[in-house]
Order: C-alpha cells, then sequence, then structure tokens
C-alpha cells in the first residue's frame, strides 16, 4: 500500500498493520540465541507489544541449563531499551529445550504439542554460519535441522507464516541471482543420506568435489536446504529470506549493534588494533552488506505479508544493498580506517593502516612481512619476558577468516531483490517507518563510524569516556608509524647506494642543491 494511502482507503481494503497481525499470537525462534535471533526477540517484543509468547529452541551449553541461559541472554545491552521501557514484555520469552541437530529437534512430545497448539508463526534462523564447518555437521545443522523444523510445522494446527532464513550467497555459482529457488546440483535427500553412513574421513575427501564451484560448505547447504524446504514445505505457507553479508545495526534498538567475530568484523576490529595491514581484495566491487535490523524489519514484514496475503508458492525476498545502494570495498576500507582513526580502540599495537591488494603474491609477501614475521617477534619477546605467546595464534586465525572472505571480496554479483522492493510499497507508512527496511535510507560514512564504535563498546567493552586516551595513544603512534617508514626508506636508500655508484652521484647532486638553496634563502 502507497505511503499516502489514506486511512479510510486502508479500512476499506482491510489492511492489518504488522503490529496488530502479531497481536495474541505466539512464535517459534530457531537460532534465538544467535546474533540475528537475538535482534529478532528484542525487535518483536518492543514493536509489537500485543504478541502472546516468543517459544525459544534452546539447548543447555557449557553446563548451563536453558534457564540460566535465558536469564543471560535478555541481560545483555541489546535488551536494555526493552528492560528500561517495559520489563514485563520479557516474560513473554519461554525457552523450549532442545536441539537442531537431534530427532525431532530433540523437543520434548509435551512441548510438540505446546507448540502444535499455540504457534501461529515461525522464524528458522538456526544454522552453522562458518564458512569452513564440516560438511557432515554443516549437513545436519543446515539441512537435516529444516527437515525436522518442517516437519514440526506440519503438526502446527494455526500456522500461519514460516520464514526460513537463507543467504544471497547460496547461489554464488551464479552472476545473477533472482528471487527464485534454483535447481540444486544434488538431491538433498541423497545428500543426507550419504553423510549419514559415510566415515568422516571419507566424507571429507568427497568434500571438494561435492561442493565443486561454491567456495564452502555452508553456501552448499544452503542451498540444498531451499530445494529441500520447497519439496517437503506441501502447502505450508512458506517465504525465504536471502541476507548478504550481514553487519551491525543501522537504528535499533541502537545503532552498531554486534556481538561477534563473524564475517568482516573480526579482521576489522584486528585492523583497529593496529595487527593487521593487508588483504586481497578487488576494491572496485561492490561489498554486499547490509545491517542486521534491516535484515529483521524484512523478516518481520514476509511473516505479516505472507499470512495476510498467501502468495502461491514460495515467496523469496534476496535482503542485499548492491542495487540500490552500493558500496565498493575500497570505500568500506576507507571508511573503517577513518572511523577507526576518529574513534581508535584502546591497547594499540600500532597504528590503524592498511591496504587491499588484488594481487595474491604481492599480498602474501606482505602478509609475510607485516603479519607473520611481527607475530613471532613478538611471541619470542613475550617467551623472554616469561608472558603466554599468542601473536602467532591470532595471525593464524585471522588469516583463516581472511581467506574464507577473499572469494566475497574478489567477486561481485547481482541480487534482484523486486520482491523485496515490492513489500516494502504494500506497507502503510506507519509499517513502513516502524519497520524500515529500505536500504536506500543508508548513509555508509555515518553507519560505518557506528559499526566501529559497536566493536569498540559492545565487543572490546570500551567505555567512550576511553577515547580521550585512546586519542592520545593514537597521535603518539602516528608518528612512530611516520618515523618508521622515514627510516625504511632511508636504510632502502643506504643499501641502494652501496651497490649503485649512479645512486651515490644521484644522492650527492640533491644534497649538494639543497646547500646551495639554504645558502641563498636569506636569514631572517
Amino acid at each position: 500500500m502507497a505511503s499516502g494511502t489514506s486511512s479510510t482507503e486502508q479500512q476499506s481494503n482491510k489492511y492489518t498493520s504488522v503490529s496488530d497481525f502479531f497481536q495474541n499470537r505466539s512464535v517459534f525462534v530457531t537460532g534465538g540465541t544467535g546474533f540475528m535471533g537475538k535482534v529478532l526477540v528484542e525487535k518483536l517484543l518492543r514493536s509489537c507489544p500485543g504478541i502472546k509468547n516468543i517459544y525459544l529452541l534452546m539447548r543447555p551449553k557449557r553446563g548451563q541449563d536453558i534457564t540460566v541461559r535465558l536469564a543471560e541472554l535478555v541481560n545483555v545491552p541489546l535488551f536494555d531499551r526493552l528492560r528500561k521501557e517495559r520489563p514485563s514484555e520479557l516474560n513473554k520469552i519461554i525457552p523450549i529445550l532442545g536441539d537442531i541437530t537431534e530427532p525431532e529437534l530433540g523437543i520434548s512430545q509435551s512441548d510438540q504439542a505446546l507448540l502444535a497448539r499455540t504457534v501461529s508463526v515461525v522464524f528458522h534462523s538456526a544454522a552453522t554460519v562458518k564458512f569452513d564447518e564440516a560438511l557432515k555437521l554443516s549437513v545436519t545443522i543446515n539441512m537435516l535441522g529444516t527437515k525436522r523444523l518442517v516437519e514440526l510445522c506440519h503438526q502446527m494446527m494455526n500456522l500461519e507464516a514460516l520464514i526460513h532464513v537463507s543467504t544471497a550467497y547460496c547461489n554464488c555459482d551464479r552472476d545473477e541471482v533472482n528471487e527464485v529457488i534454483y535447481p540444486p546440483p544434488y538431491d538433498p535427500e541423497k545428500i543426507i543420506q550419504c553423510v549419514q553412513w559415510m566415515d568422516d574421513s571419507l566424507i571429507q575427501v568427497l568434500t571438494p568435489k561435492l561442493i565443486g564451484s561454491r567456495p564452502n560448505t555452508y553456501t552448499f547447504t544452503k542451498a540444498l536446504a531451499e530445494h529441500m524446504l520447497l519439496k517437503e514445505s506441501g502447502n505450508l505457507p512458506v517465504a525465504i529470506v536471502r541476507p548478504s553479508i550481514v553487519l551491525s545495526s543501522l537504528n535499533e534498538p541502537v545503532a552498531g549493534w554486534v556481538d561477534n567475530w563473524n564475517g568482516p568484523t573480526g579482521i576489522i576490529a584486528a585492523a583497529g588494533k593496529g595487527f593487521f595491514r593487508t588483504m586481497l581484495c578487488h576494491e572496485d566491487k561492490v561489498a554486499d552488506l547490509v545491517p542486521v535490523d534491516v535484515v529483521i524489519n524484512l523478516m518481520i514484514c514476509a511473516a505479516w505479508r505472507t499470512a495476510t496475503n498467501r502468495p502461491d508458492g514460495i515467496a523469496v525476498y534476496n535482503c542485499c544493498t548492491g542495487l540500490q545502494k552500493p558500496i565498493t570495498w575500497k570505500q568500506f576500507v576507507t571508511h573503517s580506517f577513518t572511523a577507526m582513526r576518529k574513534n581508535p580502540l584502546g591497547d594499540l599495537m600500532w597504528y590503524p593502516d592498511g591496504t587491499c591488494r588484488s594481487n595474491w603474491i604481492t599480498n602474501s609477501i606482505s602478509a609475510f612481512a607485516l603479519h607473520l614475521l611481527p607475530a613471532h617477534i613478538l611471541d619470542i619477546c613475550s617467551r623472554i619476558a616469561g608472558k603466554q605467546p599468542m601473536m602467532v595464534r591470532v595471525q593464524n586465525k585471522l588469516e583463516k577468516a581472511a581467506k574464507c572472505l577473499e572469494y566475497f571480496s574478489t567477486r561481485q554479483w547481482r541480487f534482484v531483490d523486486d520482491n523485496v522492493r515490492s513489500l516494502n510499497l504494500s506497507l502503510s507508512s506507519t509499517d513502513r517507518k516502524e519497520f524500515p527496511f529500505d536500504v536506500t535510507q543508508i548513509q555508509w560514512h555515518a553507519y560505518i563510524e557506528d559499526y566501529v564504535l559497536g566493536i569498540r563498546h559492545f565487543i572490546f567493552k570500551e567505555h567512550p569516556n576511553s577515547l580521550p586516551q585512546a586519542r592520545k595513544q593514537l597521535h603518539k603512534l602516528l608518528w612512530v608509524h611516520r618515523l618508521s617508514k622515514l627510516l625504511l626508506v632511508i636504510l632502502m636508500w643506504r643499501a641502494l647506494m652501496m651497490r649503485s655508484q649512479s645512486a651515490r652521484c644521484l644522492w650527492y647532486f640533491v644534497l649538494d642543491m639543497i646547500l646551495r638553496v639554504s645558502r641563498m634563502i636569506p636569514y631572517v
């Protein structure tokens, strides 16, 4: 519905607002303890106050039962606004003991019956997002877990929408990705059967052959999961949301919220500390980045649309920025360093600086000189001082993360997002304001500054009061950085002079000219 639609016209068309749709309805969420899941739960409670209950699939972890884990979940800063304004809303979160890797999701018969009776909307965001995950575990979570969830959904008597979170890169073997489910490279059922009877060593050997042109098991299993959903869902009301590279929040509930090292975040954090300085990347390629709250708003509105205007088949939404609000990798890196120098991290190891290199040989040499060699030197110093060496281990992890990101930072895709635009136009002006996912409104320089501040505040736990001291340290390191570069140039020139007669002659000529000019300048 267009933004200019009057309230009378909305009533005549029986327009139900997004918030009103969730009135007295219960929701089931998988992956609710993850980055996106937490933002989803917070947004539903804050913007849909009439929602009845939110059931979260949770498993015990590190010796903690699900009650303790839930208490920890709602105590993170993400829920501060809700805890301050309407704390009673948090009582609507009900944990359901289960495990996405177990038969029937590990949910007891009584809890299955409870969900079957009460749930109207399901958000399936549980997945392993590790790019280098073993194929067997990736299939178990991303594919088999989805199949088991669909089986549970078939038991739900009042189900009005199932929203499956996929990824825009599940079809990364195509240059242009439309909002359709493409034929899979293999029959999903056969892949599931194979990993169930094969031993781990055989699966590991076969993995490169199976995933083919896709870069990792994550994109491979996500592509198969979509097709399996198409086969298994039957007449269920299903929609798929495919986000690209998900970063910190744009606005809600606080700008810059981020709580994990995934994607570019770990690399940006390391660059901000001063010990990551080179990466293989094509600067002119579009970096398809999307804020997490934009994805969540789209997911909620997709559920509303699926329930109130049920489409034929499965609707797919490519949640991306590349077409409507593109930013190149060069712009992203430049904005990031600008923000890191304006709002530096504490305890810097070196001045934040770095370069994207398109040649892998040059990048490999630079990585050895700027990452690995200094890491070994620092670890040797740590051992001498009787401290635990850690920099080589950290650099190895960063190198692994950079390697995983290389595929996406050296290629470019065209993600068609017509369904997303159409969904946005179908909302009333009020809903468009309350659940914004129009990516054209993103101001990248401001967003990236909030992203860096979010890394500083939420990941490194550094209070804004520490900024003045951090800026003083940065200023000192800037001069050390400049002096070290000058010293390097002098040493290289000195080495060249020792080898070349012409270089020495040029050096003496330049010195002579400088002295002559200085004599001509009158003293003041």
